[in-house]
């Protein structure tokens, strides 16, 4: 109880920091409320109420930052230590400590010797193109160990599948989990789920800050340096590429906004004069992408069927057509579209040998939704 009586009155105390009418102009949906939401957090006069423009305070200063109270530990261990990405552990004793600034880096042979600057968007991502303000925006830059930083190095966020690295709190490295929320294969690193909400919420936040820049960046970057380039698919308008909005959309719901990253948003206004949205408003999220948001909501609906019971064959198919092969007694399948939009619903399929056919299918990317008595299951299919 007394956990949840903290967050409330954190959330209180956040509202209570949103300035006067600061929200007013995010009016819209889609992508127009992003463009409106970038208006209000970016460095431009765009001549709106209320204007609190992004005021940069450089690189060093984010040492300053880092030890106030907003980015110390007081929410778990309440040790006042420094709260890394990579050292707190969310459910238990943390496997070391920063309590000093000098223990900034620095250099590093392992683990625990010293904290840095983690640019969750990479600098390689950015800095063919630009270097200020990104590199100092404390709203992706975290306080990281730096051992565990250089692990990450330049690559992107996802789902590790089986890890080849883990740090001790748990964050992995590995290859990405192909499946239902992405086909991306390369190497990814996953943060502990305590902190993966706060990641998605830094990069919409990117996104959105620098929606201008996007195109730009996406340009520059050189994919051999920046792994973390396969986040982006180019555009000012979605940003994301469809392997990663799912999985940053999925973290964004599963993980909600904390005591903490309420407590830093707050800090982080006063330390450069604009918020991220995202934490002030997390339904955002979903006013802008609401096509993956839908998306992610039939892909979460609670499943009783083992993967393992379906099959189809063959996906990715260039023949307009898949075989789905089950033993389980199937009472509905639904064919759903990318945008959320209904393709085939065929209520009690039947099965010719554990066996049926679903042709004449348009070229594109699908979700499966195959209902059974005994629950449900979604497949992603792709059509050449």
């Amino acid at each position: 109880m007394k956990k949840y009586l903290l967050l409330i009155l954190a959330v209180q105390f956040s509202f209570g920091q949103i300035p006067a009418n600061y929200y007013n102009t995010a009016t819209g949906s889609g992508y127009t409320l992003k463009t409106n939401l970038k208006k209000i957090i970016d460095n431009v006069n765009d001549g709106i109420a209320s204007e609190h423009l992004h005021n940069d305070q450089g690189y060093a200063a984010l040492w300053t930052l880092y030890t106030q109270s907003a980015f110390r530990d007081n929410y778990y261990e309440n040790d006042g230590s420094l709260l890394d990405l990579y050292s707190e552990n969310a459910s238990g004793a943390d496997p070391y400590n920063y309590t000093s600034s000098s223990q900034q880096c620095g250099s590093y042979a392992g683990e625990g010797d010293c904290y840095n600057r983690e640019h969750l968007v990479p600098q390689s991502y950015f800095d063919n193109f630009a270097i200020d303000p990104m590199k100092n925006d404390a709203f992706h830059v975290f306080p990281s160990d730096g051992k565990v930083n250089g692990d990450r190095n330049n690559l992107g966020f996802g789902i590790v599948s089986t890890a080849t690295y883990t740090s001790l709190n748990g964050s992995k490295r590995g290859a990405n989990t192909v499946g239902a929320y992405s086909n991306y294969s390369g190497t990814v690193f996953e943060p502990i789920d305590a902190f993966k909400g706060d990641v998605a919420r830094a990069y919409f936040y990117f996104a959105t800050r620098y929606e201008d820049l996007m195109d730009d960046f996406y340009s520059a970057a050189n994919s051999a340096t920046c792994q973390a380039k396969n986040m982006f698919d180019g555009s000012i308008n979605k940003v994301f590429s469809d392997d990663f909005i799912l999985i940053l959309i999925k973290w964004h719901k599963q993980d909600p906004v904390s005591a903490k990253e309420i407590a830093q948003n707050n800090a982080i206004y006063a330390h450069q004069s604009n918020r991220n949205p995202f934490i002030d408003h997390p339904e955002y999220v979903c006013n802008i992408w609401s096509t993956q948001c839908a998306t992610v909501d039939l892909l979460t609906t609670e499943s009783f069927l083992a993967d393992s019971a379906v099959s189809i064959y063959p996906n990715p198919t260039n023949t307009n057509e898949v075989e789905i092969f089950t033993t389980e007694s199937i009472i509905k399948l639904s064919l759903v579209n990318i945008n959320g939009q209904i393709i085939k619903d065929i209520e009690n399929p039947i099965f010719n040998q554990n066996s049926y056919k679903l042709n004449n299918l348009p070229q594109g990317f699908y979700f499966l939704q195959i209902s059974a008595e005994n629950g449900s299951l979604t497949k992603k299919i792709i059509v050449n």
